[in-house]
Order: structure tokens, then sequence, then C-alpha cells
């Protein structure tokens, strides 16, 4: 093969050729990735076909499914003051319990961060972590609602239980990520433990604590509609009210208006992250 003629008439030398840049495979071998992607379709069908799917069930649940979706067109809003107030809960309950998880989860993280706590104190923090992660939202929820009764205490325990879960394991993650430096920096000029967790640790650690807050709270007022129907109070619990009483119509507004407040909500936390960053 000849190298191609450059401008002046001669050949261009191979450095100057356009590369091409292809990504390399996730597995070079290439029997092992094939290998791998057929033991995986095997495995779907079979998953698949060993399933317990009822499929006389399922199609004599269809036009029910019909019957439910053409009742509950158009949404009825005629009890709107229900649904404020559904909401309002809702929205008590995301605020509380998203500074109480961050409250906790802040203390935790420090416990749980390898680079900073004793082995010990490290082994506490990373168990408390473990197990706020370890189950769903609503399996809490009903302990909880056992626990203390239905209402709205009950949610703010859960989504506490929930952040801690999440941040406290975001932001430990991101203090064994910090650049040591400033900490031997300040530990060099003799200073203590807690000067230099809060001004050589505090200041790396702040901007993703902020964004995990902004997040965390999105998504505690979603949790909250959910663990509501489990009866945690907020909106989950008009919307289970109203399924119980075949409102169907009014179950569909307040779906609308959980999608409305999603979005502002995300709309909101975007611009504020924005003019921090």
């Amino acid at each position: 093969m000849t190298d191609a003629p450059s401008a002046t008439g001669g050949a261009a030398p191979a450095e100057d050729r356009p590369r091409t840049w292809r990504k390399p495979p996730f597995i070079a071998n290439p029997w092992v990735r094939w290998g791998i992607t057929a033991v995986a379709a095997v495995y779907v069908v079979w998953a698949v076909s060993t399933l317990p799917f009822d499929w006389q069930r399922i199609q004599d649940g269809i036009p029910r499914a019909i019957r439910i979706f053409e009742s509950a067109f158009p949404p009825s809003f005629e009890r709107s003051g229900l649904l404020i107030q559904g909401f309002l809960e809702s929205i008590k309950i995301a605020i509380v319990s998203t500074l109480l998880g961050i409250g906790l989860s802040v203390p935790i993280a420090f416990m749980a961060a390898r680079n900073i706590a004793p082995k010990p104190v490290y082994a506490v923090g990373r168990a408390t972590i473990i197990v706020a992660r370890s189950f769903h939202p609503v399996i809490v929820a009903i302990l909880f609602v056992k626990a203390v009764g239905f209402g709205p205490l009950a949610g703010i325990l859960t989504l506490t239980v929930y952040s801690i879960g999440f941040v406290a394991k975001m932001l430990a993650e991101r203090i064994e990520e910090i650049d040591w430096g400033q900490v031997e920096a300040l530990r060099a000029a003799g200073a203590a433990t807690g000067i230099t967790l809060l001004y050589a640790v505090i200041p790396q650690i702040m901007p993703r604590q902020i964004g995990l807050s902004i997040y965390q709270l999105d998504s505690n007022l979603r949790a909250s509609a959910v663990v509501g129907i489990v009866g945690a109070g907020g909106i989950g619990a008009t919307l289970m009210n109203a399924f119980g009483r075949y409102d169907y119509d009014f179950a569909l507004a307040i779906t609308l208006c959980i999608i409305g407040v999603i979005l502002v909500s995300e709309a909101i936390s975007g611009r504020i992250r924005r003019n921090i960053w």
C-alpha cells in the first residue's frame, strides 16, 4: 500500500494521515464476549419461561383495565381541597425528613470515611449505612406504621432512614476522595481535629453536599407519595383512598398533580444548581 500523494505532488507521510478512533470493546477476547452474551440470552429465555405467568388471567384483566381507564377520564378536580391538603402534607413530610436525614447523614458520613475515622468508628458508620440501605422505603414505612401508627410521623421517620442510606453513602465516598494535602498542611501546623475537618475537609465536600441535599429533597417528595399508600401520610394516602372508593377520575387527577409537582420541583432544583455552580 503506497502513501497518498501530498499537495506538493509527493507522498504524504503516514503520520499526517487522519486517524479514526474506535472505542475499545468492554471485553477484548471475542470468544469470552460472545460467550457471555449467549449465556445471558439463554438465562433470559429460561427465566421468562419458568416464571408463573397466568396468561388467562392477563387476558381477562385487559377488559377490566380498559374499563378503569375509561372511568378515569376526564380527571375530576371537584375535591380540590382534599387534594391540596394531601400535597401540603407530603411537602411537609419531604422537607422535615430531608432536614433530619441530612443532619444525621453528615456525622455518619464522617464515621464511614476510611481516611478520616478509626477502624471501629468506620465499622459502625458503614454498618449504619448498610442497614439504612438494606430495605425499600415501603417496607420501612410498614414497620413505622406498625410502630407509631398511621400518619405523617411514620412517613417522616421512613424518609429520614431513606435519606441516611443515600446521602451518607455518597458523602462518605466523597470524603474518601478529598485532596489529602490540605489535611496534612493543617496537621503539620498543629491544628486540632475539629479545625482540620472544618477548614480542610468540609470546604472540599460542600459542593457535593449541596447537590445531594437538593436531589434528596426531590427524591423524598416523590417517595412521600409512595409511602403514603401504606398509611404513612401525604398524598399517597389520599390516592389509596381514592382507589379504594373506585374514584378513578379523582385518582387520575391526583396522579397528574403528582407529575406536575415533580416537574416544578425538578425545574426549581435545576435552577438552584445552575446558580450555585
